[in-house]
Formats: structure tokens, C-alpha cells, sequence
């Protein structure tokens, strides 16, 4: 009685252990943006497969002192984009939806967050 007590409460927690979702660590696809170059010319970077519940200052245009805004955002990811206006998911915001979400070059971000 007791060992199949003991296989019984071990399925269980197996069955228990593999039921239960884990959380993705990162959205799965690229989020991109364009912003303009030194020279000024348009350039398009790319996150890949991004971190999610992290916030991510644009490299290129982290700095509101020395860069214009990137725009033009287009979110190929699996997770919902949720683009700044300023650095470190400061000010005005708007929400990209999944796979194929974007904005057009009047949308001007600095910083996104996936959820």
C-alpha cells in the first residue's frame, strides 16, 4: 500500500511539474525600427528575439541630447510591443500587436517593452 502510495504522489508531481507552462524568458522573432545615421541617412536595425518584461533603450537613439527619435516600428515578434517616446519606457506610449504590427515614420520612439 505504501509504495503505491509513494508511485502515486511521485506521478503526480511529475505530471504536475510538466502540466505547468513555464514563462518565456524572450519574445521569439525581430522588432524593427529605422533611424537616421551620422551622415543622416535612413538606417534599419533590428532586435532579435528580445527580452521580455525588460525595458530596451534603443541603442541609436538612446540619447534625446544627441540622436533624433527612430520611427517607423515594425513588430514581428510573438509578444506585444509597447513603444516610448523617450528612453527607458518614459513618456507617451503606444501598443504594437503580434506578428506584424507596425506604425508609420510619424510614430517616434526611444524605447520598447514587450509583454
Amino acid at each position: 500500500m505504501r509504495l503505491r502510495s509513494t508511485v502515486a504522489a511521485a506521478f503526480g508531481a511529475l505530471a504536475l511539474i510538466v502540466a505547468v507552462p513555464t514563462s518565456a524568458g524572450a519574445a521569439c522573432g525581430n522588432f524593427g525600427y529605422t533611424y537616421s545615421g551620422l551622415d543622416g541617412s535612413p538606417q534599419v536595425a533590428y532586435l532579435v528575439d528580445p527580452p521580455s518584461w525588460e525595458c530596451i533603450t534603443l541603442p541609436e537613439v538612446g540619447d534625446p541630447h544627441s540622436s533624433s527619435p527612430a520611427r517607423s516600428p515594425r513588430n514581428n515578434t510573438d509578444a506585444t510591443a509597447t513603444v516610448f517616446t523617450g528612453p527607458d519606457c518614459d513618456g507617451d506610449y503606444f501598443t504594437l500587436r503580434p506578428h506584424g504590427g507596425h506604425a508609420s515614420s510619424r510614430l517616434k520612439l526611444r524605447s520598447v517593452v514587450f509583454s
